[in-house]
């Protein structure tokens, strides 16, 4: 065990908050979101989903955002010699899979709607194919979350004997 083992169990699970968080954003648009938006027409379509693109981009979801992508790549780091670092990896690569998607095909989509002004030719273009890679990037950070928490409970077993015994000899020495 590392002598950051107390740091290195917050990272984890702050990573795996953070997962959780993103992971429920791109769900919440693949069951909720984009099928009440696919009931409207073309005019409110393409102003709500505007208006959503300009509000996601806060400090609040950019936290989320690129905290998960980069608490999950240190406690990679962190966890580089623990036998649980196999599922960290997995996150870390699930994630990364996601966050390109999203940097590559979800943002350019975002861009391109604001830029089209005719409402009927902007959903055509966007709704399929931004629905679609949402979809992947939902699965990607559901399974890096699956693998956060694996990680977690192993890191949990892995650690709980070192933390009974330092806290049995802390109360036996009164320090």
């Amino acid at each position: 065990m590392t002598t950051h083992s107390r740091s290195t169990g917050y990272v984890l699970g702050a990573a795996t908050v953070a997962m959780g968080l993103i992971a429920g954003v791109y769900y919440i648009f693949a069951c909720c979101v984009m099928p009440a938006l696919a009931r409207s027409d073309d005019r409110v379509y393409v102003e709500v989903m505007n208006d959503i693109n300009d509000v996601i981009q806060n400090p609040v979801f950019f936290l989320g955002f690129f905290g998960a992508l980069l608490l999950t790549g240190v406690s990679a780091w962190q966890l580089r010699g623990q036998p649980c670092r196999w599922w960290v990896w997995a996150a870390l690569a699930s994630y990364a899979f996601g966050f390109v998607t999203t940097v590559a095909f979800n943002i350019p989509l975002n861009d391109d709607l604001a830029a089209m002004p005719d409402p009927a030719a902007a959903r055509e273009h966007f709704e399929d194919p931004w629905v679609a890679w949402n979809v992947v990037r939902a699965v990607a950070s559901t399974v890096a979350l699956g693998c956060l928490a694996r990680a977690l409970v192993l890191y949990g077993r892995a650690t709980r004997g070192t933390w009974e015994q330092r806290a049995e000899a802390v109360s036996r020495t009164g320090v």
